[in-house]
């Protein structure tokens, strides 16, 4: 394996490392110079290669990328090495890689124009205590995505931080075998996003301030439909910041003080996580058909709207429901429960695919906690509590392995009694 170190201490042109076998990448004084050094390693990245950046603040006007297989890019930490990419003039993304068997650690990403970190069509990838931030604040001209693996599969992403993405701070699309852990994201407008995508285990995160905190959705139109994802152990509280997705984003129908939210996807077990204090609802079920796009775009036939079996159970819940978004919700909070009342820890919007035996099968099997189906198909005309009814139980979906995921858990889930 040949180490490239990116090093303050010694000063290397790049002319004179294109004949080095171990190479000792100087940082320049000017962040023009090590701007140059930087592109020019990941344009001569070998297989096999790391790629090493010394802790520091460096400046970057365009995008990096990276389309050779087998490279690890490694900082000191999160908060030690900083690329900056706040003066960007170029570019769509912070880095954008287009490769497999793929390593990202221990650096930040600040302030890109677009995207942060996407990493396209590739298998093997790990994201490991990176940092992604826009420093300013939530605004709609951040770019969407913090940390965006998207088409790639055996993907984990551990340890990271995303903050103030206008999309999803970590989201991980169309893609298979998916492991997100131990990572936080906070005040985007989705915290973390799993789309269209099939096997996903989210677990041991915190979601808070954002929009929404833990995203579970299926959207039309796309080659891959998603399923089998399973969201635990997680603390998903306060995510009441007012959407600031731009207009015609997927997640601008997202209410402010969303949970963990479900859309049209299939066989999604939400359990023992910590879900408290979000003020919409702690968690949320819905269909295509409650997003407002229905109309303004068309889909595929094979697109399946309905969310189904859904379990939800051995959840610790807390507050929240108190200040929904939105007029309808609101009305639909006073009209049910009073000015002072809350809507119940789960709101589902109440579609339920007829053509199916079971219909939706949204299973509810959390103790006390009450389900409110919204009546959607009625235009929200007679919701009604329907706890007891909804009060069922599904198999356990199973554990998501990665190749090289040595810490991964060896048991299933069991369904809460």
């Amino acid at each position: 394996m040949k180490r490239i170190t990116l090093s303050i201490a010694i000063a290397v042109g790049v002319a004179g490392l294109a004949g080095c076998q171990k190479q000792e990448v100087a940082a320049p004084a000017a962040d023009a110079d090590y701007q140059k050094v930087l592109i020019g390693r990941l344009l001569d990245a070998k297989p096999g290669d790391v790629i090493e950046i010394p802790a520091g603040r460096f400046a970057f006007d365009r995008s990096l990328s990276l389309r050779v297989d087998g490279v690890t890019i490694r900082g000191a930490g999160m908060d030690k090495t900083i690329l900056s990419f706040k003066g960007q003039k170029s570019g769509a993304e912070g880095l954008l890689v287009n490769a497999g068997n793929f390593t990202l650690e221990n650096l930040a990403i600040e302030d890109t124009k677009g995207d942060g970190l996407k990493i396209n069509e590739g298998e093997n990838i790990t994201i490991r205590g990176v940092r992604v931030e826009w420093t300013g604040g939530p605004k709609t001209t951040n770019g969407a995505y913090g940390i965006y693996p998207v088409q790639t599969t055996n993907v984990l992403i551990e340890d990271s931080v995303a903050i103030g993405a206008s999309d999803a701070g970590i989201y991980v699309g169309q893609s298979k075998n998916v492991v997100v852990r131990r990572s936080r994201a906070e005040r985007n407008v989705a915290g973390i996003e799993i789309e269209n995508s099939i096997g996903a285990d989210v677990y041991e995160n915190t979601a808070t301030e954002n929009t929404g905190g833990i995203l579970v959705f299926n959207m039309p139109n796309l080659p891959q439909p998603g399923h089998t994802s399973r969201v635990y152990r997680n603390k998903v509280f306060a995510n009441n910041t007012d959407n600031f997705a731009a207009k015609g984003a997927a997640v601008a129908s997202v209410p402010a003080g969303s949970g963990v939210v479900i859309n049209s996807n299939d066989k999604v077990e939400i359990f023992d996580n910590d879900i408290a204090d979000n003020n919409t609802a702690n968690i949320i079920v819905s269909s295509y058909f409650s997003t407002g796009y229905m109309t303004e775009k068309g889909v595929a036939k094979a697109f399946d709207p309905y969310p189904e079996e859904i379990a939800i159970h051995g959840n610790r819940f807390k507050g929240g429901g108190d200040k929904p978004d939105g007029l309808d919700l609101k009305a639909l909070k006073v009209a049910m429960f009073g000015l002072g009342g809350r809507l119940p820890d789960v709101l589902w919007d109440g579609y339920v695919n007829t053509a199916r035996p079971g219909g939706a099968q949204v299973c509810v099997d959390n103790g006390a906690a009450q389900t409110l189906n919204a009546d959607g198909p009625n235009k929200y005309k007679n919701p009604s509590l329907v706890t007891d009814a909804v009060r069922c139980q599904l198999p356990p979906l199973p554990v998501v392995t990665l190749p090289v995921d040595s810490a991964a858990p060896a048991v299933k889930a069991a369904p809460t009694a």
